[in-house]
């Protein structure tokens, strides 16, 4: 369901940072690139640190598929990808080179004065067999994961979004209730490495505005160990207006000590599907819109951030004709970046 990791190499995310400065595609504290910023095939640059500091990837799927029109002339179809290009979207850790990768994208947001966004979704018996199964092997497998993931990150500035779907199965009964304790003690064993970190912020995803009440996972949630992380995330890879999400994410505040969170726009910006078959209005949907772009600045100071957790125009799975869940859609992509917001 929330596979979105792309198509980079291990080899080539370790060595991301060296490698845009030196074809010169990235530019720090927010300068205006190489060429001119309404040309199709324009250099990609920093947003404003102010409102947002989160690091645009310049090697990114979207911006690669920038090139690509440009390149082929379809200035019209570069124009609209550079409505995703352009922002900052979450880097989601692979399996086999977590050290590898994270220290990547971490270096190459430090050299542009950013924060690196890394989503980490690699927990055993993830996704409860559904487009996006698979995770660790076994508990042990995981915690090393984290440790490499940590020894990537060092002291670099780093937002994490953790485990998406990790808590809400438990509570849905997706997940099987013989693995529940040995998920809570990993989910906590993941927050106190991260928050030992100097400059790592960590968000413990928490649903959505349209899954069930706060009353069903605040409980759960404390025992996962929201207490110790910065606070939890709402709405990765989903729908729900950022109305409805602050809306939930205060209610949940309320009964986790008053806990900041974030909330992913990415794709919200039409609402939720409410066509087809219910089981599946998460994937692929049609007729959906980008949000409101990532930020500091938002409408409540209970909200730390709106951020693209999912990457726009990458696929959530097999349905409704899209590719593996991850993999870059070019079709779909130019439907959410030029559909027309509600």
């Amino acid at each position: 369901m929330y596979d979105s990791r792309g198509v980079r190499s291990a080899a080539c995310a370790w060595a991301l940072g060296a490698a845009l400065l030196v074809a010169g595609c990235s530019s720090g504290g927010g300068g205006d690139g190489d060429k001119a910023s309404g040309s199709p095939d324009a250099a990609f640059t920093q947003q404003p640190k102010e409102a947002d500091p989160f690091w645009v990837n310049p090697d990114s799927n979207a911006a690669r598929q920038v090139k690509a029109y440009a390149k082929a002339g379809k200035d019209a179809d570069a124009e609209r990808i550079r409505r995703i290009a352009a922002q900052p979207t979450g880097e989601w850790i692979g399996p086999e080179n977590p050290e590898q990768e994270a220290r990547g994208f971490t270096e190459a947001a430090k050299k542009s004065d950013r924060t690196a966004l890394l989503v980490l979704y690699d927990i055993p018996h993830r996704d409860c067999g559904q487009y996006s199964q698979g995770g660790a092997a076994d508990g042990d497998a995981y915690r090393a994961w984290i440790d490499g993931v940590a020894r990537g990150i060092q002291d670099r500035p780093a937002t994490v979004v953790l485990e998406p779907d990790a808590v809400l199965h438990l509570v849905d009964g997706c997940t099987q209730a013989r693995f529940a304790e040995e998920r809570y003690d990993l989910l906590r064993g993941a927050i106190a490495k991260l928050k030992s970190l100097k400059n790592t912020k960590v968000y413990l995803d928490a649903g959505n505005a349209g899954w069930g009440h706060p009353d069903q996972i605040y409980q759960p949630l404390q025992q996962a160990g929201v207490a110790q992380a910065d606070g939890f995330a709402v709405n990765v890879s989903n729908f729900y207006s950022t109305q409805d999400s602050i809306a939930y994410g205060k209610q949940l505040s309320q009964k986790v000590g008053g806990k900041h969170f974030v909330i992913d726009t990415s794709r919200n910006g039409n609402g939720p599907y409410s066509g087809g078959n219910p089981e599946e209005r998460w994937c692929n949907p049609p007729g959906r819109a980008l949000g409101e772009t990532p930020t500091t600045k938002t409408a409540d100071p209970l909200v730390d951030a709106y951020l693209w957790v999912k990457r726009p125009g990458e696929s959530d799975g097999t349905c409704k004709g899209g590719p593996q869940a991850g993999d870059w859609w070019p079709a779909y992509a130019l439907k959410l970046a030029g559909a027309s917001t509600s």
